[in-house]
């Protein structure tokens, strides 16, 4: 669910005009034609932020801000004064009985819309509270393609890292509406993420996200995603999800995250979260190319360089046809950290019994013990020296 924006303004097509903008922007929005609904619909609406006019016939937006700053419901709610009155002294009021900010009309659309982005953004990182805990690493773990096996590394990562720490990990499935790891472990009906939308992002806190985590027998806690596809709602959520990774760091000392594919609008932001990333890819040509185009992409958000990148083959299929794990280095002119072969019965096996894959008891699993043992340890790594 997106922020909800409150728009004031007693000329109907500026509240038209600016409404459609806004919401093309991917914000919900209500409207207002009078100071008196104004602070009537404040109450009931609770928005994250009010784009307020100043001239009114009823009630001016000075005084809409006056009583909405002294009310304790609606104290906090984020107030932009947007008003064709642009002297000086016209702003120094506005500041004064309360405004986050002030823009003169007429504005162009996206000057008013990075106003709003900016100050949503700023507001909510100074808000929320930062615990008393250390902050963990955090690790994404994603693909350029589907269906190449990222949400199975980044599980068996999850455990494998708790085995060798013995320490408190979490596994975190950002796949709004396309969970798979409840179904895979047994959880017939995972919570998922959905939840968190009834609350505002600056009211989610780390005991709330602590008590979504469902423990599990394998030594990690895990926060999933529902097969539902009304989850999908919370994609747009930004600031939810931004908050829930931002607790999530306060709640252990390692998280891994299964972003997928980047499958939702505001996954660079929560990239933005993450220590260091791990990008799995299958030998096929197609994938290659699209990885390739993916790493490149990270280098411009500080991966590779800051932060990390550890590139995992996972060949899901027997056939001499696909290229070797060389030729795939080459093709993308980075090394390969681990690379796992083909067991497709007992990861079937692995599925049945409800169980992570890496605590299978087998031989055929011997080789793929070892990579992810070589990827643990550069995740390791990587974490002291950060």
């Amino acid at each position: 669910m997106a922020e909800k924006i409150m728009i004031v303004d007693d000329d109907l097509e500026t509240l038209r005009l600016v409404g459609m903008m806004l919401q093309r922007q991917g914000y919900q929005i209500v409207a207002a034609n009078s100071g008196a609904q104004a602070i009537q619909m404040a109450h009931t609406e609770l928005p994250a932020l009010i784009l307020l006019d100043i001239m009114m016939p009823d009630i001016d937006g000075y005084e809409v801000t006056r009583q909405l700053r002294a009310d304790a419901l609606t104290a906090n709610i984020l107030i932009v004064m947007f008003s064709a009155k642009g002297q000086v002294e016209d702003k120094i009021t506005g500041f004064e009985v309360g405004a986050d900010d002030y823009l003169t009309k007429p504005t162009h659309p996206a000057e008013l819309s990075a106003h709003i982005k900016a100050l949503l953004s700023r507001v909510l990182k100074m808000r929320i509270a930062t615990p008393s805990a250390p902050r963990g690493q955090m690790v994404a773990v994603l693909s350029a393609k589907g269906g190449v096996g990222a949400s199975t590394v980044a599980l068996n990562l999850a455990v494998n890292l708790s085995q060798v720490t013995k320490d408190n990990v979490i596994a975190a499935e950002f796949r709004p509406g396309a969970g798979v790891w409840g179904l895979e472990l047994g959880y017939v009906n995972p919570p998922g993420l959905r939840g968190f939308l009834q609350f505002k992002p600056l009211d989610i806190t780390p005991e709330m996200v602590n008590n979504e985590l469902v423990a599990n027998a394998s030594g990690i806690r895990l926060l999933l995603s529902s097969i539902h596809p009304d989850e999908c709602e919370i994609t747009t959520a930004r600031q939810h999800l931004e908050t829930i990774l931002h607790q999530l760091n306060f709640l252990s000392s390692l998280v891994v995250v299964d972003f997928g594919t980047n499958p939702f609008p505001c996954s660079e932001e929560l990239l933005g979260f993450a220590d260091q990333a791990v990008v799995v890819l299958d030998p096929h040509p197609t994938t290659i190319t699209r990885t390739k185009a993916l790493i490149e992409d990270l280098a411009e958000k500080g991966f590779g360089k800051a932060k990390p990148i550890s590139l995992v083959l996972n060949n899901r299929m027997r056939t001499d046809l696909l290229p070797t794990w060389s030729q795939v280095q080459e093709q993308l002119g980075s090394p390969l950290i681990a690379v796992l072969t083909p067991i497709p019965e007992l990861a079937f096996q692995a599925s049945i019994h409800c169980t992570p894959l890496i605590l299978m008891q087998s031989e055929s699993m011997s080789v793929n013990l070892q990579q992810f043992g070589k990827l643990t340890d550069t995740i390791l790594k990587n974490a002291r020296k950060s």
